[in-house]
């Protein structure tokens, strides 16, 4: 059985545009910040319409489109990269300049390196899903491909009614977030490391 790429994407054509409201999606990027909002999560989160990719473009629909997906967690990780080689530069800077632009920096590296290790999570919509459905083998890429349609629902679940559930419990069942947060602290750590920071 041929894994249906296409099936991970909206259809429809909203073209390329920079205009940020064709991508509101009313449940991602509204209503769930919302609701975390008034719960009081620690943390809000959301998404957007997917953007639509031309498959006929592709000339290896399952190879190209692991490396489509991996363009998102590159590019944060470049930007992580770009972040922690701009501290050499706040020495440079009056002090109080030097505050403000280290505290941007800081918050830039930790926040691209978190959207990176958080969208590489094996599931799709997120990228990692996908890259892990273009790797793994036909008999199990084509049931994760299947949980496109509820992945996000699978997410929110994950991240927020579970832990909930566990608190009642008294139980820690923050798992996912645990782990985003160990390997994200490592990854920080490399890049620190890679661009001159021991």
């Amino acid at each position: 059985m041929q894994v249906e790429f296409g099936s991970f994407y909206n259809q429809e054509n909203h073209g390329v545009t920079f205009n940020p409201l064709r991508r509101i999606d009313p449940i991602g990027a509204i209503l769930l910040p919302a609701v975390l909002l008034f719960l009081r999560s620690p943390f809000l989160f959301g998404y957007a319409k997917p953007v639509p990719i031309n498959f006929g473009a592709l000339r290896n629909p399952r190879r190209d489109m692991v490396l489509v997906a991996a363009a998102g967690p590159g590019i944060n990780i470049v930007l992580a990269v770009i972040a922690a080689l701009l501290f050499h530069l706040v020495g440079y800077l009056p002090d109080t300049a030097a505050r403000w632009v280290a505290e941007n920096l800081k918050n830039a590296l930790i926040i691209n390196v978190v959207l990176a290790v958080f969208n590489l999570l094996p599931l799709p919509p997120l990228d990692g899903g996908r890259i892990a459905v273009g790797l793994l083998p036909d008999a199990l890429a084509s049931p994760l491909a299947r949980l496109e349609p509820y992945g996000m629902t699978i997410l929110i679940g994950i991240l927020f009614i579970l832990p909930m559930i566990g608190a009642q419990m008294g139980l820690d069942f923050s798992i996912v977030s645990h782990a985003v947060a160990a390997v994200t602290t490592e990854v920080v750590a490399v890049i620190l490391r890679l661009t001159g920071y021991n």
